[in-house]
């Protein structure tokens, strides 16, 4: 963790943002007192990869097909 003035960070805003990216935490302060922590994004989610599950599901021919008349009452209350 690196302790930085409001005015180091005015000076070279870049150089401090590239040691966030870097991994370095920094604390900002003024008069003394902090006031801001200024830390990387932490990326927790990965991705899943495409096509994971292929050919662990086979869509029906049917899938489109209209639903019988009763579940279709049902659906409606009727």
């Amino acid at each position: 963790m690196l302790n930085v003035t409001v005015d180091d960070i005015q000076r070279d805003p870049l150089k401090y943002l590239n040691q966030v990216e870097a991994g370095e935490t920094l604390v900002i302060f003024r008069s003394n007192k902090p006031i801001a922590e200024l830390k990387p994004v932490a990326n927790s989610k990965q991705l899943r990869p495409f096509g994971l599950c292929a050919g662990e599901f086979t869509v029906p021919d049917d899938f489109d097909a209209p639903l019988p008349e009763d579940l279709l009452n049902a659906f409606e209350g009727k």
